[in-house]
């Protein structure tokens, strides 16, 4: 099979337009496929008239970014899978930088995403990265990779636990003997459940450094809307109950000190408690089901209150 660029898309074809022209510019062509979770903005209509070479899956209504991209790669398959945001803008080796280090044998690849306006023709050397893959605690909670870091940073950088699912590579099989993307989860920590599993199962993750686009961050829900929180507090809270992290004492204790601390920090910054009734939910609705195991190593080995700086870096 050929490698291929997965977008998952919802609305917002101006943005959506200049991704595709980004990856119509690179320097190893790849074949793109838009997933297209029922927009009713003109989005398919404009792919069709101005990128007639993408293809397009039309799903017809929202079924949120993993289970959108499961249907698609399940249609149209390739090997290796590249996924690519809606609101991000490719360098011209984003995917030759990928498919390089995917040569060497890692199952999974993360690229870099850079702070908008840090990407593109005019990167350069004052740039910031806003991810260069997912990395979580002891506790499951995830960050981003490298966030607020230099671009030298990624000189000599150590891999992550698994790539954003903004900016990633994954290998076909593999990601179909992982199960893909968790279907309960409509968005957000879906990638970090994949790179948990995949990682579990042996799989190995690399930093592919010169594989970057700049992201416009929450372009779609807005960093600190009652949305984002409610959808971000429903995937913690089913992560910590599918993980088993509340079964073990000092883990348990360390989450519900910082997931206090987040929430009430939403209440009092943003006047909102959707962030606290979303971890319910997903707590609620993780229960039942089979116990996942997390991996033996790759977590980070920090404090509670080095992850809630972590977590106010990523607000700031």
């Amino acid at each position: 099979m050929r490698p291929a660029v997965y977008i998952p898309h919802h609305h917002g074809a101006e943005r959506l337009g200049v991704a595709l022209r980004a990856l119509g510019e690179q320097t190893r062509p790849v074949d793109v496929v838009v997933v297209d979770n029922g927009s009713a903005d003109g989005s398919r209509e404009m792919v069709e008239r101005e990128f007639p070479e993408v293809e397009v899956v039309a799903l017809g209504r929202n079924l949120g970014f993993g289970p959108a991209l499961n249907r698609a790669i399940e249609r149209r398959p390739a090997d290796p899978l590249i996924l690519l945001n809606n609101d991000a803008v490719p360098e011209a080796r984003f995917v030759e930088a990928l498919l390089e280090t995917a040569a060497m044998g890692a199952e999974m690849v993360a690229g870099v995403m850079l702070q908008d306006g840090g990407g593109g023709a005019g990167a350069d050397v004052h740039a910031r990265i806003d991810s260069a893959g997912v990395v979580a605690d002891a506790t499951l909670m995830g960050f981003d990779y490298l966030h607020g870091e230099p671009l030298a940073a990624l000189v000599g950088a150590a891999a992550p636990l698994g790539p954003t699912g903004g900016a990633a590579l994954y290998r076909h099989g593999a990601f179909r003997a992982a199960g893909g993307f968790d279907e309960r989860i409509f968005l957000y920590y879906e990638d970090l459940d994949l790179a948990l599993r995949l990682r579990a199962a042996g799989a190995r993750c690399e930093l592919a450094g010169e594989a970057r686009a700049a992201h416009a961050y929450s372009a779609s829900l807005g960093a600190a809307s009652g949305e984002k929180y409610s959808r971000t507090g429903w995937s913690r809270g089913y992560m910590l109950r599918r993980y088993g992290v509340m079964s073990r004492p000092a883990s348990a204790l360390r989450a519900l000190a910082c997931e206090a601390a987040l929430c009430a920090g939403q209440l009092l910054r943003d006047r909102t408690a959707r962030g606290l009734a979303g971890r319910l939910r997903g707590w609620r609705e993780g229960g039942g089901l089979e116990r996942r195991e997390p991996p033996s190593d790759g977590l980070l080995e920090i404090t509670a209150r080095e992850a809630l700086a972590l977590r106010r870096r990523r607000r700031g």
